[in-house]
Protein backbone atom coordinates (compact mmCIF):
# COMPACT_ATOMS: atom_id res chain seq x y z
CA UNK A 1 0.00 0.00 0.00
CA UNK A 2 1.07 3.59 -0.54
CA UNK A 3 0.03 6.94 0.92
CA UNK A 4 -1.72 9.65 -1.05
CA UNK A 5 -2.74 12.81 0.86
CA UNK A 6 -1.81 10.87 4.03
CA UNK A 7 -4.36 8.17 3.25
CA UNK A 8 -3.62 4.56 2.47
CA UNK A 9 -4.34 3.69 -1.15
CA UNK A 10 -4.30 0.16 -2.52
CA UNK A 11 -1.41 -0.61 -4.87
CA UNK A 12 -3.91 -2.52 -7.01
CA UNK A 13 -5.86 0.69 -7.65
CA UNK A 14 -2.77 2.60 -8.78
CA UNK A 15 -1.63 -0.33 -10.90
CA UNK A 16 -5.01 -0.59 -12.63
CA UNK A 17 -5.17 3.14 -13.36
CA UNK A 18 -1.81 2.97 -15.14
CA UNK A 19 -2.53 -0.37 -16.83
CA UNK A 20 -5.96 0.60 -18.14
CA UNK A 21 -4.74 3.99 -19.33
CA UNK A 22 -2.09 2.14 -21.32
CA UNK A 23 -4.66 -0.36 -22.61
CA UNK A 24 -6.99 2.37 -23.87
CA UNK A 25 -4.12 4.22 -25.56
CA UNK A 26 -2.72 1.10 -27.22
CA UNK A 27 -6.23 0.02 -28.26
CA UNK A 28 -6.57 3.22 -30.27
CA UNK A 29 -3.27 2.53 -32.00
CA UNK A 30 -4.31 -1.08 -32.65
CA UNK A 31 -7.69 0.15 -33.92
CA UNK A 32 -5.92 2.36 -36.44
CA UNK A 33 -3.83 -0.65 -37.49
CA UNK A 34 -6.95 -2.74 -38.08
CA UNK A 35 -8.70 0.08 -39.87
CA UNK A 36 -5.79 0.56 -42.30
CA UNK A 37 -4.45 -3.01 -42.30
CA UNK A 38 -4.22 -3.08 -46.09
CA UNK A 39 -2.73 0.40 -46.42
CA UNK A 40 0.36 0.91 -44.20
CA UNK A 41 1.00 4.44 -45.49
CA UNK A 42 -2.45 5.63 -44.34
CA UNK A 43 -1.86 4.03 -40.94
CA UNK A 44 1.49 5.74 -40.56
CA UNK A 45 0.12 9.14 -41.57
CA UNK A 46 -2.86 8.71 -39.20
CA UNK A 47 -0.86 7.87 -36.05
CA UNK A 48 1.90 10.38 -36.88
CA UNK A 49 -0.59 13.22 -37.23
CA UNK A 50 0.00 16.11 -34.85
CA UNK A 51 -3.57 15.72 -33.54
CA UNK A 52 -3.47 11.97 -32.78
CA UNK A 53 -1.60 12.15 -29.40
CA UNK A 54 -4.02 14.80 -28.10
CA UNK A 55 -7.03 12.87 -29.43
CA UNK A 56 -5.83 9.70 -27.71
CA UNK A 57 -5.14 11.51 -24.41
CA UNK A 58 -8.66 12.99 -24.45
CA UNK A 59 -10.17 9.50 -24.84
CA UNK A 60 -7.97 8.07 -22.05
CA UNK A 61 -8.83 10.91 -19.64
CA UNK A 62 -12.56 10.67 -20.36
CA UNK A 63 -12.60 6.90 -19.85
CA UNK A 64 -10.64 7.23 -16.59
CA UNK A 65 -13.01 9.90 -15.30
CA UNK A 66 -16.01 7.68 -15.95
CA UNK A 67 -14.27 4.71 -14.30
CA UNK A 68 -13.51 6.85 -11.25
CA UNK A 69 -17.04 8.24 -10.90
CA UNK A 70 -18.42 4.69 -11.10
CA UNK A 71 -16.10 3.55 -8.27
CA UNK A 72 -14.24 1.07 -10.46
CA UNK A 73 -10.99 1.84 -8.61
CA UNK A 74 -12.53 1.70 -5.14
CA UNK A 75 -11.85 -1.87 -4.07
CA UNK A 76 -12.99 -1.06 -0.57
CA UNK A 77 -16.47 -1.57 -2.04
CA UNK A 78 -16.81 -5.30 -2.52
CA UNK A 79 -18.86 -6.14 -5.59
CA UNK A 80 -19.67 -9.30 -7.51
CA UNK A 81 -18.08 -9.94 -10.87
CA UNK A 82 -21.28 -9.28 -12.83
CA UNK A 83 -21.72 -5.96 -10.99
CA UNK A 84 -18.21 -4.94 -12.01
CA UNK A 85 -18.97 -5.87 -15.63
CA UNK A 86 -22.17 -3.80 -15.56
CA UNK A 87 -20.24 -0.82 -14.13
CA UNK A 88 -17.57 -1.25 -16.82
CA UNK A 89 -20.23 -1.25 -19.54
CA UNK A 90 -21.96 1.80 -18.06
CA UNK A 91 -18.65 3.64 -17.76
CA UNK A 92 -17.68 2.99 -21.38
CA UNK A 93 -21.17 4.05 -22.51
CA UNK A 94 -20.96 7.27 -20.50
CA UNK A 95 -17.50 7.97 -21.90
CA UNK A 96 -18.83 7.55 -25.46
CA UNK A 97 -21.72 9.96 -24.79
CA UNK A 98 -19.45 12.59 -23.21
CA UNK A 99 -16.90 12.23 -26.01
CA UNK A 100 -19.71 12.61 -28.56
CA UNK A 101 -20.70 15.92 -26.94
CA UNK A 102 -17.06 17.00 -26.84
CA UNK A 103 -16.56 16.09 -30.51
CA UNK A 104 -19.62 18.17 -31.42
CA UNK A 105 -18.12 21.18 -29.61
CA UNK A 106 -14.53 20.58 -30.79
CA UNK A 107 -14.51 18.53 -34.03
CA UNK A 108 -10.70 18.62 -34.26
CA UNK A 109 -10.47 16.25 -31.25
CA UNK A 110 -12.53 13.55 -32.97
CA UNK A 111 -10.94 10.22 -33.93
CA UNK A 112 -12.54 9.59 -37.28
CA UNK A 113 -12.71 6.93 -39.97
CA UNK A 114 -14.02 4.20 -37.62
CA UNK A 115 -10.93 4.17 -35.40
CA UNK A 116 -12.83 5.35 -32.32
CA UNK A 117 -15.49 2.60 -32.50
CA UNK A 118 -12.93 -0.15 -33.09
CA UNK A 119 -10.80 1.23 -30.25
CA UNK A 120 -13.74 1.20 -27.81
CA UNK A 121 -14.48 -2.46 -28.60
CA UNK A 122 -10.82 -3.49 -28.31
CA UNK A 123 -10.27 -1.47 -25.14
CA UNK A 124 -13.38 -2.81 -23.42
CA UNK A 125 -12.46 -6.41 -24.25
CA UNK A 126 -8.87 -6.03 -23.03
CA UNK A 127 -9.92 -4.24 -19.83
CA UNK A 128 -12.40 -6.99 -18.94
CA UNK A 129 -9.74 -9.65 -19.63
CA UNK A 130 -7.05 -7.85 -17.63
CA UNK A 131 -9.33 -7.27 -14.65
CA UNK A 132 -10.46 -10.90 -14.65
CA UNK A 133 -6.87 -12.12 -14.72
CA UNK A 134 -5.71 -9.66 -12.06
CA UNK A 135 -8.63 -10.38 -9.72
CA UNK A 136 -7.99 -14.13 -9.89
CA UNK A 137 -4.32 -13.85 -8.97
CA UNK A 138 -3.93 -10.65 -6.97
CA UNK A 139 -4.74 -11.70 -3.40
CA UNK A 140 -2.71 -14.91 -3.67
CA UNK A 141 0.29 -13.60 -5.63
CA UNK A 142 0.66 -10.09 -4.21
CA UNK A 143 2.97 -9.75 -1.21
CA UNK A 144 1.21 -8.91 2.05
CA UNK A 145 2.68 -6.39 4.47
CA UNK A 146 3.15 -8.12 7.81
CA UNK A 147 1.99 -6.00 10.77
CA UNK A 148 2.61 -6.49 14.49
CA UNK A 149 0.37 -4.54 16.87
CA UNK A 150 2.05 -3.39 20.07
CA UNK A 151 -0.77 -3.55 22.62
CA UNK A 152 -3.62 -5.94 23.34
CA UNK A 153 -6.42 -3.78 24.70
CA UNK A 154 -9.38 -1.93 23.29
CA UNK A 155 -7.29 0.45 21.18
CA UNK A 156 -5.35 -2.46 19.66
CA UNK A 157 -8.60 -4.22 18.85
CA UNK A 158 -9.94 -1.09 17.14
CA UNK A 159 -6.78 -0.85 15.03
CA UNK A 160 -7.09 -4.51 14.02
CA UNK A 161 -10.74 -4.00 13.11
CA UNK A 162 -9.85 -1.04 10.87
CA UNK A 163 -7.04 -2.97 9.20
CA UNK A 164 -9.21 -6.01 8.49
CA UNK A 165 -11.92 -3.75 7.03
CA UNK A 166 -9.54 -2.89 4.19
CA UNK A 167 -8.80 -6.15 2.33
CA UNK A 168 -7.84 -4.06 -0.70
CA UNK A 169 -4.62 -2.99 1.07
CA UNK A 170 -3.26 -6.57 1.23
CA UNK A 171 -2.24 -6.50 4.89
CA UNK A 172 -1.49 -9.37 7.24
CA UNK A 173 -1.71 -8.96 11.03
CA UNK A 174 0.74 -11.39 12.63
CA UNK A 175 -0.61 -10.79 16.15
CA UNK A 176 -0.54 -8.63 19.29
CA UNK A 177 1.99 -7.94 22.02
CA UNK A 178 0.49 -7.21 25.42
CA UNK A 179 1.93 -4.48 27.61
CA UNK A 180 2.48 -6.68 30.66
CA UNK A 181 0.96 -7.54 34.00
CA UNK A 182 1.20 -3.96 35.27
CA UNK A 183 -0.71 -2.45 32.35
CA UNK A 184 -4.35 -1.35 32.35
CA UNK A 185 -5.27 -3.25 29.18
CA UNK A 186 -8.30 -5.05 30.50
CA UNK A 187 -10.30 -5.29 27.27
CA UNK A 188 -9.27 -8.22 25.06
CA UNK A 189 -8.00 -7.44 21.57
CA UNK A 190 -9.49 -8.77 18.32
CA UNK A 191 -10.12 -12.52 18.85
CA UNK A 192 -9.15 -13.27 15.23
CA UNK A 193 -5.49 -12.74 16.12
CA UNK A 194 -3.55 -14.16 19.02
CA UNK A 195 -1.34 -12.50 21.61
CA UNK A 196 2.19 -13.62 20.75
CA UNK A 197 3.87 -12.40 23.90
CA UNK A 198 4.65 -9.27 25.87
CA UNK A 199 6.75 -6.16 25.33
CA UNK A 200 10.09 -7.70 26.47
CA UNK A 201 9.73 -10.15 23.57
CA UNK A 202 9.32 -7.38 20.96
CA UNK A 203 12.68 -7.79 19.19
CA UNK A 204 12.63 -11.58 19.05
CA UNK A 205 9.00 -11.81 17.95
CA UNK A 206 9.49 -9.04 15.40
CA UNK A 207 12.35 -11.02 13.80
CA UNK A 208 10.61 -14.39 14.07
CA UNK A 209 7.42 -13.16 12.39
CA UNK A 210 9.32 -11.15 9.73
CA UNK A 211 7.36 -8.08 10.76
CA UNK A 212 7.52 -5.15 8.33
CA UNK A 213 5.49 -2.66 10.35
CA UNK A 214 4.81 -2.14 14.07
CA UNK A 215 1.75 -0.17 15.16
CA UNK A 216 1.96 1.18 18.71
CA UNK A 217 -1.53 0.84 20.19
CA UNK A 218 -0.84 0.97 23.93
CA UNK A 219 -3.53 2.30 26.24
CA UNK A 220 -0.85 3.90 28.43
CA UNK A 221 2.72 4.48 27.23
CA UNK A 222 4.38 5.83 30.37
CA UNK A 223 6.97 3.39 31.77
CA UNK A 224 5.73 0.82 29.24
CA UNK A 225 6.83 1.97 25.77
CA UNK A 226 9.98 0.01 24.72
CA UNK A 227 11.80 2.99 23.19
CA UNK A 228 15.21 1.32 22.84
CA UNK A 229 13.81 -1.76 21.09
CA UNK A 230 11.63 0.33 18.77
CA UNK A 231 14.62 2.50 17.81
CA UNK A 232 16.68 -0.60 17.02
CA UNK A 233 13.93 -2.14 14.90
CA UNK A 234 13.36 1.20 13.18
CA UNK A 235 17.06 1.31 12.26
CA UNK A 236 16.64 -2.17 10.74
CA UNK A 237 14.04 -0.79 8.32
CA UNK A 238 10.85 -1.80 10.14
CA UNK A 239 8.19 0.92 10.00
CA UNK A 240 6.95 2.14 13.41
CA UNK A 241 3.68 4.08 13.55
CA UNK A 242 1.28 5.11 16.31
CA UNK A 243 -2.31 3.84 16.29
CA UNK A 244 -3.90 7.26 15.79
CA UNK A 245 -1.88 7.93 12.64
CA UNK A 246 -2.72 4.49 11.25
CA UNK A 247 -6.46 4.84 11.84
CA UNK A 248 -6.41 8.35 10.41
CA UNK A 249 -4.74 7.13 7.22
CA UNK A 250 -7.15 4.19 6.93
CA UNK A 251 -10.37 6.13 7.45
CA UNK A 252 -9.55 9.71 6.42
CA UNK A 253 -10.57 11.13 9.79
CA UNK A 254 -9.10 11.85 13.23
CA UNK A 255 -10.58 9.54 15.86
CA UNK A 256 -11.39 11.90 18.73
CA UNK A 257 -12.20 9.10 21.18
CA UNK A 258 -8.64 7.70 20.92
CA UNK A 259 -6.43 10.71 20.17
CA UNK A 260 -4.36 12.47 22.84
CA UNK A 261 -3.64 16.24 22.83
CA UNK A 262 0.07 15.48 22.32
CA UNK A 263 -0.77 13.90 18.96
CA UNK A 264 -1.91 17.27 17.62
CA UNK A 265 1.30 18.87 18.91
CA UNK A 266 3.87 16.35 17.67
CA UNK A 267 2.29 14.68 14.62
CA UNK A 268 3.21 15.78 11.14
CA UNK A 269 0.90 18.22 9.33
CA UNK A 270 -1.19 21.27 10.28
CA UNK A 271 1.11 23.48 8.17
CA UNK A 272 -0.10 26.97 7.19
CA UNK A 273 2.68 28.73 5.33
CA UNK A 274 2.10 32.30 4.18
CA UNK A 275 2.76 31.28 0.58
CA UNK A 276 0.20 28.46 0.70
CA UNK A 277 -2.43 30.82 2.16
CA UNK A 278 -1.84 33.37 -0.62
CA UNK A 279 -2.07 30.68 -3.30
CA UNK A 280 -5.27 29.33 -1.75
CA UNK A 281 -6.85 32.78 -1.67
CA UNK A 282 -5.90 33.44 -5.31
CA UNK A 283 -7.32 30.08 -6.38
CA UNK A 284 -10.50 30.85 -4.38
CA UNK A 285 -10.91 34.13 -6.23
CA UNK A 286 -10.36 32.48 -9.62
CA UNK A 287 -12.74 29.60 -8.85
CA UNK A 288 -15.31 31.94 -7.30
CA UNK A 289 -15.40 34.31 -10.27
CA UNK A 290 -15.36 31.47 -12.81
CA UNK A 291 -18.05 29.57 -10.90
CA UNK A 292 -20.26 32.65 -10.64
CA UNK A 293 -19.99 33.41 -14.37
CA UNK A 294 -20.52 29.81 -15.51
CA UNK A 295 -23.45 29.23 -13.15
CA UNK A 296 -25.35 32.43 -14.03
CA UNK A 297 -27.70 30.67 -16.50
CA UNK A 298 -28.46 27.94 -13.94
CA UNK A 299 -28.92 30.53 -11.19
CA UNK A 300 -31.41 32.42 -13.36
CA UNK A 301 -33.49 29.25 -13.83
CA UNK A 302 -33.26 28.41 -10.11
CA UNK A 303 -34.34 31.93 -9.15
CA UNK A 304 -37.36 31.66 -11.45
CA UNK A 305 -38.28 28.25 -10.01
CA UNK A 306 -38.04 29.53 -6.42
CA UNK A 307 -40.18 32.55 -7.26
CA UNK A 308 -42.89 30.45 -8.95
CA UNK A 309 -42.90 27.75 -6.26
CA UNK A 310 -43.62 29.79 -3.13
CA UNK A 311 -43.87 33.30 -1.78
CA UNK A 312 -40.88 34.97 -0.19
CA UNK A 313 -37.38 36.17 -1.06
CA UNK A 314 -35.41 34.27 -3.70
CA UNK A 315 -32.06 34.52 -1.89
CA UNK A 316 -31.91 33.71 1.81
CA UNK A 317 -29.30 35.15 4.19
CA UNK A 318 -28.35 33.16 7.25
CA UNK A 319 -25.80 33.88 10.00
CA UNK A 320 -22.88 31.46 10.08
CA UNK A 321 -19.63 31.28 12.04
CA UNK A 322 -16.51 31.77 9.93
CA UNK A 323 -12.79 32.37 10.27
CA UNK A 324 -11.64 32.97 13.87
CA UNK A 325 -15.24 32.74 15.08
CA UNK A 326 -16.44 35.83 13.23
CA UNK A 327 -20.03 35.68 11.97
CA UNK A 328 -21.09 36.47 8.41
CA UNK A 329 -24.20 36.13 6.25
CA UNK A 330 -24.10 33.09 3.99
CA UNK A 331 -26.13 33.40 0.78
CA UNK A 332 -28.41 30.59 -0.38
CA UNK A 333 -31.38 30.16 -2.65
CA UNK A 334 -34.38 29.84 -0.37
CA UNK A 335 -35.37 26.19 -0.06
CA UNK A 336 -37.74 26.45 2.90
CA UNK A 337 -41.00 28.24 3.46
CA UNK A 338 -40.89 31.77 4.89
CA UNK A 339 -40.55 31.99 8.71
CA UNK A 340 -39.77 28.25 8.88
CA UNK A 341 -38.30 28.61 12.38
CA UNK A 342 -40.65 31.23 13.79
CA UNK A 343 -42.22 28.84 16.31
CA UNK A 344 -39.40 26.34 16.84
CA UNK A 345 -36.23 28.43 16.78
CA UNK A 346 -33.00 27.20 15.16
CA UNK A 347 -33.02 23.50 14.33
CA UNK A 348 -31.23 21.12 11.99
CA UNK A 349 -32.88 19.97 8.80
CA UNK A 350 -34.18 16.41 8.94
CA UNK A 351 -35.32 13.75 6.51
CA UNK A 352 -38.73 14.63 5.01
CA UNK A 353 -38.54 18.05 6.65
CA UNK A 354 -41.95 19.70 6.21
CA UNK A 355 -40.36 23.16 6.07
CA UNK A 356 -38.68 22.38 2.73
CA UNK A 357 -40.59 23.48 -0.37
CA UNK A 358 -41.15 21.30 -3.42
CA UNK A 359 -38.43 23.05 -5.42
CA UNK A 360 -36.28 23.31 -2.29
CA UNK A 361 -35.99 19.53 -1.97
CA UNK A 362 -34.56 19.28 -5.48
CA UNK A 363 -32.22 22.23 -4.93
CA UNK A 364 -30.82 20.80 -1.70
CA UNK A 365 -30.34 17.32 -3.17
CA UNK A 366 -28.15 18.59 -6.00
CA UNK A 367 -26.65 21.56 -4.08
CA UNK A 368 -28.15 24.19 -6.40
CA UNK A 369 -29.26 26.18 -3.34
CA UNK A 370 -25.60 26.90 -2.53
CA UNK A 371 -24.66 28.51 -5.86
CA UNK A 372 -24.92 32.11 -4.49
CA UNK A 373 -22.07 31.25 -2.12
CA UNK A 374 -19.65 31.99 -4.96
CA UNK A 375 -20.28 35.60 -3.89
CA UNK A 376 -19.24 34.72 -0.32
CA UNK A 377 -16.02 33.25 -1.71
CA UNK A 378 -15.27 36.39 -3.73
CA UNK A 379 -15.97 38.57 -0.68
CA UNK A 380 -13.54 36.53 1.43
CA UNK A 381 -16.15 35.20 3.87
CA UNK A 382 -15.61 31.65 2.61
CA UNK A 383 -13.13 29.51 0.73
CA UNK A 384 -13.97 27.13 -2.08
CA UNK A 385 -12.86 24.18 0.08
CA UNK A 386 -12.98 24.06 3.86
CA UNK A 387 -15.15 23.01 6.81
CA UNK A 388 -18.80 23.89 6.23
CA UNK A 389 -19.84 26.93 8.31
CA UNK A 390 -22.32 26.28 11.10
CA UNK A 391 -24.95 28.51 12.68
CA UNK A 392 -23.97 30.39 15.87
CA UNK A 393 -26.77 28.74 17.86
CA UNK A 394 -25.41 25.29 17.07
CA UNK A 395 -21.76 26.31 17.54
CA UNK A 396 -22.45 27.36 21.12
CA UNK A 397 -23.91 23.95 21.84
CA UNK A 398 -21.32 21.92 19.94
CA UNK A 399 -18.25 23.59 21.42
CA UNK A 400 -19.50 22.52 24.87
CA UNK A 401 -20.12 18.94 23.80
CA UNK A 402 -17.22 18.22 21.42
CA UNK A 403 -13.52 18.70 22.19
CA UNK A 404 -11.44 20.67 19.65
CA UNK A 405 -14.60 21.92 17.92
CA UNK A 406 -13.34 25.51 17.69
CA UNK A 407 -10.23 24.36 15.78
CA UNK A 408 -12.32 24.16 12.61
CA UNK A 409 -12.60 27.96 12.77
CA UNK A 410 -8.84 28.41 12.23
CA UNK A 411 -9.46 28.43 8.44
CA UNK A 412 -12.13 29.95 6.23
CA UNK A 413 -15.24 27.76 5.89
CA UNK A 414 -15.89 26.27 2.47
CA UNK A 415 -18.64 25.71 -0.07
CA UNK A 416 -17.57 22.08 0.02
CA UNK A 417 -15.26 20.14 2.29
CA UNK A 418 -13.72 16.78 3.15
CA UNK A 419 -16.54 16.00 5.60
CA UNK A 420 -19.16 16.72 2.93
CA UNK A 421 -17.72 14.21 0.44
CA UNK A 422 -16.92 11.56 3.05
CA UNK A 423 -19.91 11.66 5.38
CA UNK A 424 -23.63 11.93 4.76
CA UNK A 425 -25.69 14.82 6.10
CA UNK A 426 -26.09 14.65 9.88
CA UNK A 427 -28.42 16.51 12.22
CA UNK A 428 -27.18 15.63 15.70
CA UNK A 429 -24.27 16.19 18.05
CA UNK A 430 -22.96 12.72 17.21
CA UNK A 431 -23.00 13.50 13.48
CA UNK A 432 -21.32 16.87 14.12
CA UNK A 433 -18.59 15.06 16.05
CA UNK A 434 -17.98 12.65 13.19
CA UNK A 435 -17.87 15.49 10.67
CA UNK A 436 -15.39 17.34 12.90
CA UNK A 437 -13.12 14.29 12.71
CA UNK A 438 -13.05 14.64 8.93
CA UNK A 439 -12.54 18.41 9.22
CA UNK A 440 -9.55 17.87 11.52
CA UNK A 441 -8.08 15.44 9.00
CA UNK A 442 -8.45 18.15 6.35
CA UNK A 443 -6.78 20.74 8.61
CA UNK A 444 -3.90 18.35 9.16
CA UNK A 445 -3.35 17.63 5.47
CA UNK A 446 -4.71 20.70 3.67
CA UNK A 447 -3.00 21.62 0.42
CA UNK A 448 -3.92 22.84 -3.04
CA UNK A 449 -3.77 19.29 -4.37
CA UNK A 450 -5.99 17.98 -1.57
CA UNK A 451 -8.46 20.77 -2.35
CA UNK A 452 -8.46 19.67 -6.01
CA UNK A 453 -9.26 16.09 -4.93
CA UNK A 454 -12.15 17.31 -2.76
CA UNK A 455 -13.59 19.36 -5.64
CA UNK A 456 -13.22 16.32 -7.88
CA UNK A 457 -15.17 14.18 -5.41
CA UNK A 458 -17.73 16.93 -4.86
CA UNK A 459 -18.69 16.69 -8.53
CA UNK A 460 -19.40 12.98 -8.04
CA UNK A 461 -21.43 13.70 -4.90
CA UNK A 462 -23.52 16.31 -6.73
CA UNK A 463 -24.11 14.07 -9.74
CA UNK A 464 -25.25 11.22 -7.49
CA UNK A 465 -27.44 13.51 -5.36
CA UNK A 466 -26.08 11.96 -2.13
CA UNK A 467 -25.70 13.78 1.14
CA UNK A 468 -28.07 16.70 0.64
CA UNK A 469 -30.98 17.42 2.90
Amino acid sequence: MIRLFNQYVAVKSILLVMLESLIVGLSLVAAAGLRFWNNPSDFESFVSSQFFPLQAVVVVVMVQLCFYYNNLYNFHLLRRRYEQLISLGESMGQACVLLGILYFLAPSLMLGRGVFLIGVVLGSTCIVASRTALDSKWYTAALKQRILILGAGKLAGTVAMQLTSRPDLNLSIVGFLQAGINSNESTPANPLYKVLGSIPDLTSIGHATETEKIIVALEERRQVLPVRELVRLRMEGIIVEDAQTTMSALSGRVWLDTVHPSWFVFSDGFRRSRTAQIIKRISDMVCGIAGLILSLPIMALVALAVRLDSKGPIVYRQRRVGLRGRCFNVLKFRSMCVDAERDTGAQWASADDLRITRVGGFLRKFRFDELPQFINVIRGDMSFVGPRPERPEFVEELRKEIPYYDERHTVRPGITGWAQVQYEYGASVEAACRKLEYDLFYLKNMSIFFDALIIFRTVRTILSGHGGR
